[in-house]
């Protein structure tokens, strides 16, 4: 079936998910997934007719969001795209299914699957990991859409309804959070920071938020996309080539670039220089050696989220609140599917009363030479009623509409109607 026209549906759903539950930052960056990646793994999944997917790939997760039951055809293409073995693979992925999919993807947009439990950062990742797919799809998915609105709205109201969010506590803030804590005369440091991609940007925002003037340079791959944040927070940008230089007189060195290999290890990095380096990329982009080296702290994402314990006590009493919106707001999303799925047997039924009133009232105008405003709006009316009805009760009972369907087809004699409607139209020509 032509995927312009497929009727996708969460008994179809599936998330194939690689996290921090299973796998640690070093097992989770040889699944990570990159932009380069993405036009080869649409178009083969399109051109074999495997339905739609979406990945979103996180310095906690990845993941890819399919809208089919061959999930393991989707494993596979995946695998050969970013270069990995199915079987290496499999021993991490959690395979979530229908329903339970649809609660995962509303519990991770809502950072309740985070392992800082509680940040909002997740949603725009899956929102913009989304949006970069879409690009190279040449049909809307109006399930994966309304599910990624569903998501954002979901996680809004999170934020807005309860406590979930208090104490500050993303793996941005983590990093600074560590630094204050680890770092003596923080305000008197160089900080050098690579990559202003997302987690970048927030990381410099919670430096200038709660360092004193702080001692930021900045480098990017992109000197342009440097260059606006710099001017941005007033604070100086080096060119990215030159950093190992800069190196040299780095106190404290932090590392958002999201590169697929080291760009940090031995050969680059100066001698006998004490430094304390955050790694916020998966997979890894510091060399683990570096922590060997006298003087030098090497900390990874894994190890920065055991740095906020008692934020995270404080957010889980949170939890039952924000489950009992996403619980809400899933149940609007499937009444909404629902209704998606039976519009046709809704119309159909109406479309089927509006022969019968208009045969009604044509004899009625025909035997009398007129019909009443009052007869025509009281008829429609009812027409509209009985509708309601009917749609009620098939979205109440699904497993039922075709069968119910038929059977008001026949009680209305719809066939006939149709049958006499095609035979005047025939002698009329």
């Amino acid at each position: 079936m032509s995927q312009r026209n497929k009727f996708h549906q969460t008994s179809d759903f599936a998330v194939l998910s690689i996290s921090y539950e299973k796998a640690d930052a070093e097992t989770r960056g040889r699944f990570a997934f990159f932009d380069e990646h993405i036009k080869s793994f649409v178009n083969q999944i399109h051109e074999q007719d495997y339905g739609d997917a979406f990945v979103v790939s996180t310095c906690n997760r990845t993941e890819i969001y399919s809208t089919t039951k061959n999930y393991l055809h989707i494993a596979e293409l995946y695998c050969n795209t970013v270069g990995v073995s199915l079987s290496e693979f499999l021993k991490y992925v959690n395979v979530i299914q229908r329903e339970d999919a649809l609660f995962h993807l509303f519990r991770v947009a809502a950072g309740l699957e985070s392992q800082i439990i509680g940040d909002f950062e997740i949603v725009s990742q899956i929102k913009n990991a989304y949006h970069r797919f879409k690009k190279y799809k040449d049909f809307s998915n109006p399930y994966l859409e309304r599910a990624i609105n569903s998501s954002i709205q979901i996680s809004k109201r999170i934020k807005n309804e309860t406590g979930i969010s208090t104490g500050s506590a993303s793996v941005s803030y983590a990093a600074v959070h560590y630094i204050l804590n680890n770092t003596r005369h923080i305000h008197e440091k160089n900080i050098l920071l690579l990559g202003v991609g997302e987690i970048g940007q927030n990381t410099i925002e919670n430096l200038v938020k709660h360092i004193y003037q702080p001692k930021i340079k900045i480098a990017n791959r992109s000197f342009e996309k440097a260059e606006k944040i710099a001017d941005k927070y007033n604070i100086p940008q080096i060119d990215f080539n030159s950093f190992p230089e800069e190196l040299k007189q780095t106190d404290v060195l932090i590392v958002a670039t999201g590169a697929q290999k080291y760009i940090i290890d031995e050969s680059n990095f100066p001698e006998n220089k004490p430094m304390l380096v955050i790694d916020l990329s998966i997979p890894n982009n510091v060399q683990k050696e570096i922590g060997d080296l006298e003087n030098v702290t090497v900390i990874d994402v894994d190890q920065l989220s055991q740095t906020i314990k008692e934020t995270m006590e404080q957010r889980k009493k949170e939890i039952p609140k924000a489950e009992g919106i996403i619980k809400e707001m899933a149940k609007e999303f499937v009444d909404w599917e629902k209704k998606r799925k039976l519009a046709p047997n809704i119309n159909h039924f109406k479309n089927s009363l509006k022969r019968i009133e208009q045969h009604e009232m044509h004899n009625i105008h025909k035997k009398f030479h007129y019909a009443k405003i009052e007869d025509m709006e009281l008829s429609n009316n009812l027409v509209q009623k009985i509708t309601n009805r009917f749609a009620k009760y098939i979205l109440e009972n699904p497993s039922r509409a075709d069968e119910i369907t038929k059977m008001m087809e026949d009680i209305l004699d719809i066939h006939k109607q149709d049958s006499d409607e095609h035979n005047k139209n025939r002698n009329q020509k």
